[in-house]
């Protein structure tokens, strides 16, 4: 006899890795906000960039140079530095923030966004440090279940820091 909890747990699906996309109308730019807000690094993916353009695969027109190094022109990921990567692709294989170029505007509020969490203490100099950056504050909330700084990023996606 199978025990319920066992049998559960087989059928249970493997995790999914997943990425977090955002739209934008400039990716590289956003990389870089988004990599220095987070401590994160921008992907180097200049070594299938340059395999992709060797092959006749890619044009040098779908191409930029961002970064210091050649990369895709529409699309650019930044990933969590101790988190393993694809040596080939550059590509990450944890946690990540891909952004990718969209030619509408930012229309509306985001259905999704993300906290930062920069611990006990440390959230107004957090909010200075990401102004610096290029953030803008949008409004100071304060709830009986928390306070938080709502920003917005160089092209106006929400987020918030706890």
């Amino acid at each position: 006899m199978t025990h319920p909890s066992a049998d559960a747990a087989a059928s249970a699906p493997a995790p999914v890795h997943f990425k977090l996309v955002v739209d934008a109308a400039d990716p590289h730019a956003q990389a870089g906000f988004w990599a220095a807000a987070l401590g994160y690094l921008v992907e180097d993916n200049s070594a299938l960039v340059g395999k992709l353009l060797a092959a006749g695969a890619v044009g040098a027109e779908l191409t930029v140079e961002s970064h210091g190094r050649r990369a895709f022109r529409d699309l650019i990921a930044v990933r969590h530095p101790d988190d393993p990567f694809d040596a080939e692709s550059g590509s990450g294989l944890g946690r990540r923030l891909l952004f990718q170029r969209v030619p509408e505007a930012k229309t509306g509020k985001n259905r999704l966004h993300l906290d930062l969490h920069p611990g006990p203490g440390r959230r107004e100099a957090e909010v200075a440090r990401l102004e610096r950056l290029g953030a803008r504050v949008l409004r100071q909330v304060s709830e009986p279940g928390g306070t938080w700084t709502v920003l917005a990023d160089p092209e106006g996606n929400e987020f918030c820091v706890q």
